[in-house]
Parts: C-alpha cells; structure tokens; sequence
C-alpha cells in the first residue's frame, strides 16, 4: 500500500497507508531499523456496544469508514477525517513528530452526531517489531506512569494516552503474545471493548492501550497519544513526562509552527501559477524533508510495502537521486540540508574516486545486485552517473550560495578524487566513459543519460578547480569533456537511419559499436545536464521521439520510462501503454519545454503536465513512483523523493523562465514576488 502521510523530523520517520494505519517507524536514522517491520498499527472505536477498527471498509451488515487523509496547510503535521455512518462518530486526527524531540504525537478529536451523551473508547494497537524482527521483545504496563514499555536492547518505546485536561494515562491496556502458538495478536482483545490488564509479555509481543471518554450530546471530546523513542529507559520516560507536564499540545503547535518557519524559508514566487500547484509544492518540499535522515543521507523511498516485491527496499541513499533531489533543495534554498548530503558523499567515496550502488543511512554500504564480475572479467559495479551528479549538484549549490569554507575540505577529497577517476575510467579509443550500469539499473553500457552526466560532472569540476586556482586540472577536464566526450556521443550515439540519439551503445571485442534503439525517456540527460541545448535539432528530433512514443495512450496519460518497460508491468497492449506513466519522466518533457519555451504561451504545453503531476497525485500530495495506467492506483513505492523533487525542481524552471520573459526593460529586475493563497481558495 502507498504511504499516504508521512511525518518525521530526520531522526524519527513515521509513515500511515491510505487507511490510515501507522505501517513504519524508523529509528535513529530515517529509513534504518523499521521498528514495525511494516506491520500494522490499529486504532479502533467502541461506542454503545459496537467496536470499529477505523480501518475497517465494512460489510454487508456495517458501513465502511469515510478517510479524508490530509495536511494542515504549509506545515508537516496531518489533518485526518474519520466518519462512520453507523456509529454516528466522526473523528477529526491531527498526526505530528516533534521537529526536535523524537516524540510522535496524535491528537483525536471524538464529534458525536447524535443527541444523546455517550461513552466512547479509543484504542491503540502497537505491533513492534522492535530491530525489524519480532524475537526477545519485551512489552510490559507500568502503573507509576499509566503506560506501556516496549524495549528490546537500546531501543526503547513508551506508549501514553492524556485525556483533554487531564495528566492521567492509559485507562486500560493489554499485552501478550503475537505470531506464536498460532496467535493473532493482542488487539483482538479490544474488539469486544474491553482489556484483559495482562501486565507482561516477552518473545513476539504487541501490545493495546485504551483510553475512555465522555462525549456530551452532540458535542465533542478530545484524546492523546503518543510515543516516546529513545535508546533507554530514562530518556522515554524524560520525554513523557515533558508531554505531561507541558501538555502535548504545546508539542503539536511547535511543530507547527516550525514547519511553517522551514517551509517558508524557501518560498519563491508563485507569479500566477493555480493554487493546486503552488500548494504541492509547498507540500513536496515537506515530503522530502521526511526522507532525509540528520546525518545526510536523502532516501530513495521509505514504504516498506515493496520488500513484498523483491525482499528489499528503497530505504537507501542512491547518490543519484540524492543529486537530483539536492538540486532541487538547493534551487530552493536549503544550504543546510544539502551541505549534509555532500558530506554524506564526501565520507563514503572511495579511495579510487567513485561512488557505489547505494548507502544505508549510517553510511554503511548498502544492499546490491551489481556484481564484481560481468561476461568473464572483472567489473566495477558502479553506475557512473551517480558520481558525476554529486559534482555536478555540488557546483549548483557553490554557484548559489558562495560557502567557500564549506567547499574548501571537500574540493581535494570529493571533487578533485571523483573528477580524476572520470577522466581515467574512459575507453581510450573511443574517449567515452567505460560501461557501467544505467540509471534504471537494468543493463551495462554506455549510456546517453551517463554520458550527459559524466560531461556536467567534468564541467563542474572544471568550475571548481579554476576558482581554486588550479588552471591547469581546469583544462584538463575541460578538455576531456568538450573533446573527447562531446564528438565521441555525436559520432557514436547519434542514429542517421532514427534520425535521434539512441539510449545505449556497446562496443564488441573487435571494437564494433552496437546501438539499442529502445526509445527511454532518459535521453533527457543528452541536454539537460547541459552538453547540448535543449532547442538543437538534434535534441529536438530525440525528445519528441520520447514524447510521441512514451505517452500514455489512456485516460491517465503520462511519460513511461522506456519502450515495453517490465518493472511492476501491467499491461501488455504495448503500441498503448509502452510501460507505466512514471512522474519523473512526465515532468522531465515539461523541463525540456520549458527549456526551449521563447514566449509565455510556449511554456503551457509544461504547465499542462504540472497539472498532470498535482491530478495524479495522492489527495495528500504524495507523489509514488509510478501509477497505474488505467485506474491511476500508485505502483511500487509512495511517495518516491525523486518524484518530488523533480516536480520542485520542475516549477522552479517555469518560474524562472516566466520570469525572464518578463524581466523589467529598464532596470532588468524579475518580478518575483510571494503570493499568498487563502486556504478557502485552495
């Protein structure tokens, strides 16, 4: 299921599917250690007699919840609309992880439709699995604080409950025993409204707390929870007692607030851009803000849901989508998260000067399916795009912020290491790179979108050795990239008979070039990382290609990757459906217009595939990574951070392009402005 609402603040990451059930809890890192394993936790209702898990989609005898899952406006803290027709109860949740403790906070508010006063029950059902597996957790009640423990090693959990007004905890509660001797799990204990009060349990446990509430005739009643995570005893019970003392709603109106100070920070001009798309993305910059954990690292994903597909996840720091995404962060003005991303990089290198695969969080290296060995000889299994991007995104962030001080330990270590390995990692006939992966991780080659990589992240090295005044490393890159890389992709990579470049080519053994002539959206990399303009003929020939093949022959249209794309297929009508409408790729032919756009009226075909992006996204503004080409249903991971990078990254183009087009005559001033949207018109 797609992660609907994410919230965090880049130590503690706390995700809830579209029904609104928590499925992910990472800590200390944001992607590392899924405290749930993905495993769900419930939250259930027991008003006169009848008990309701708020997920629950009914049946032939009972009405299914109605979920609106939201956020407040321009901030990171959840807006949740449960009704149930039958129980004649809506609840309105407010779903927040303090910005500076690691404290995650859910404030219900209990509306009774009837006439009458009512007792209602709220339970909360945890399914730790604490290290991401389920074996020598122990979970017990401790009445001093009227809460639940769950710990297991340095990982502790303390779940607490505060009706409005009130200091005292849980009002029932239960642990026991789960996935063993063929239990289900402790919550089945709340369906009949009422906790048996077991104490203790250890092994694969779960626990339910409840908390009872008065709720006047037509009125409404408010409860608490929430959950301190810390490394040890003193440091869960130091934060509960803060939230008892202070009242959490100190907590959830900080956070508040200081989302809307970070957010703020970064907001452009709007000029007249629809309010849908100035609000996603205002939105988009929070998402991604929930993927990158303290220490730098931006993760890829962090929806467990698609360990189902392949037994692994997205949790992982890819430098490429880090690059990107950075981009992004640094056209919109965040030094601070992005300087903790190049030291990231700059930590994890080699020694040699490329960058591997992916990275957990801490830095370790991450899972991989590249191997050492390709076709009987030794292989870096390296994809070459994701070290020259980190360059060429570490030059943006330079060019915009000037932080010398900043650059200065990077520039021998990061920059001068990565650029000599590219230079080195060539074919020496041909003056390409050497093959590696391709950035959809599917196939060796030399690729057109590494290719483009590789000559920005040479470019960008040039840049920076020229300012450290280093003339002649300058023109050595330089050299390499306008000389040799540049007339090596006209001669090899160009296709007279296709009139368009082509994605991929590989050398045989007796030196002979042969080309792949799937047309893939990634062509993109050919102009945008700059080696060629966007509005050559030749790029021109290329991306309309791209447009004319890769879209989405159905109601839901949209850019697939790559002809006859395989990865979470669901269609085999491929003249149609050449593969499914990813947004990165949808966005990237909005990029390229707005690149060539010459006047206002050429930049509408991109606006369109803006709109695009913001109708086909989640009704919280989570973008996935890719949809269903018939139903719009989000596939694989939700949210993907490329994908809301891109749509940032996206807007900032169109802005700056209309804003060039409107440039004062006189004093040749923009006319950036910041434009307010009243929530009533959004």
């Amino acid at each position: 299921m797609p992660r609907d609402i994410p919230v965090g603040n880049g130590a503690l990451l706390v995700n809830f599917d579209d029904r609104y059930l928590l499925r992910d809890i990472y800590w200390p890192h944001v992607g590392q250690e899924n405290h749930t394993h993905g495993h769900p936790f419930r939250f259930g209702v027991w008003v006169d007699g009848t008990f309701r898990w708020v997920h629950d989609d009914g049946g032939a005898s009972s009405s299914a919840w109605e979920r609106e899952l939201d956020y407040a406006d321009d901030t990171l803290v959840t807006h949740v609309t449960l009704y149930n027709p039958d129980l004649a109860l809506r609840l309105v949740c407010q779903d927040v992880v303090d910005f500076h403790k690691d404290l995650y906070l859910r404030k219900v508010v209990v509306h009774n439709e009837l006439a009458r006063d009512r007792a209602v029950r709220l339970f909360f059902a945890q399914d730790l699995h604490i290290g991401g597996y389920a074996v020598g957790d122990t979970a017990y009640y401790e009445p001093e604080r009227r809460a639940v423990f769950h710990y297991k090693g340095q990982r502790w959990f303390l779940i607490n409950t505060m009706k409005e007004g009130a200091t005292e905890g849980v009002d029932q509660w239960a642990v026991g025993v789960k996935e063993a001797q063929g239990k289900e799990g402790t919550w089945r204990d709340a369906e009949d409204g009422s906790l048996s009060g077991n104490a203790v349990a250890q092994g694969s446990v779960d626990s339910v707390v409840g908390i009872d509430l008065s709720v006047p005739a037509g009125a409404e009643a408010t409860a608490w929870y929430w959950i301190a995570v810390g490394d040890g005893f003193q440091d869960v019970t130091g934060l509960n007692r803060a939230v008892r003392q202070k009242g959490p709603e100190t907590f959830l109106k900080r956070t508040h607030d200081y989302w809307s100070l970070w957010v703020s920070q970064g907001a452009p001009s709007f000029l007249d851009l629809p309010p849908k798309i100035c609000q996603l993305y205002q939105r988009s910059l929070m998402i991604l803000r929930t993927q990158i954990d303290e220490g730098g690292a931006i993760l890829a994903a962090s929806d467990f849901d698609i360990a189902h597909y392949g037994r692994d996840t997205y949790a992982y720091m890819w430098p490429r989508d880090g690059a990107l995404v950075t981009s992004a962060l640094i056209q919109s003005g965040f030094p601070e998260v992005t300087r903790r991303f190049f030291d990231f990089c700059h930590r994890v290198i080699t020694e040699e000067g490329y960058l591997l695969h992916k990275y957990n969080p801490d830095g370790a290296l991450g899972s991989s399916w590249h191997g050492w060995y390709y076709e009987g000889e030794k292989s870096l299994p390296v994809q070459e795009d994701e070290t020259a991007l980190v360059l060429w995104a570490l030059w943006r962030h330079f060019d915009r912020f000037h932080d010398v001080e900043f650059i200065k330990p990077h520039y021998r270590g990061l920059v001068i290491r990565a650029a000599d390995w590219m230079c080195r990692y060539r074919d020496e006939a041909s003056g390409l790179p050497l093959p590696s992966w391709d950035l959809w991780e599917e196939r060796r080659g030399v690729h057109a979108w590494t290719v483009g990589a590789t000559w920005a992240g040479l470019q960008a090295a040039a840049n920076f050795a020229a300012a450290f005044g280093e003339a002649d490393l300058a023109a050595r890159y330089r050299s390499v990239a306008d000389e040799e890389i540049k007339p090596a992709v006209e001669e090899h990579m160009w296709s007279s008979k296709l009139g368009r470049f082509v994605r991929t080519i590989r050398s045989d053994k007796d030196g002979h070039w042969h080309s792949d002539p799937t047309i893939d959206a990634s062509l993109f990399g050919l102009w945008y990382f700059g080696m060629f303009d966007a509005d050559v003929p030749r790029i021109v020939a290329t991306m309309e290609a791209v447009r004319d093949r890769l879209w989405i022959k159905t109601e839901v249209g949209g850019v697939a990757r790559y002809e006859d794309d395989y990865y979470h297929q669901v269609s085999d009508d491929i003249e149609r459906v050449p593969g499914n409408p990813w947004f990165i790729c949808t966005l990237w032919l909005a990029q390229w217009i707005i690149a060539k756009a010459e006047t206002d009226a050429d930049l509408e075909p991109a606006l369109e595939l803006v709109r695009w992006a913001v109708d086909h996204s989640l009704p919280s503004g989570v973008m996935a990574e890719q949809v269903h080409p018939h139903t719009n249903e989000p596939l694989s991971v939700s949210p993907l951070t490329w994908s809301h990078g891109t749509l940032v990254m996206t807007i900032q183009e169109y802005m700056e392009k209309h804003a060039h087009f409107h440039r004062c005559p006189e004093c040749g001033q923009l006319p950036y402005r910041w434009t307010v949207v009243p929530p009533d018109e959004q």
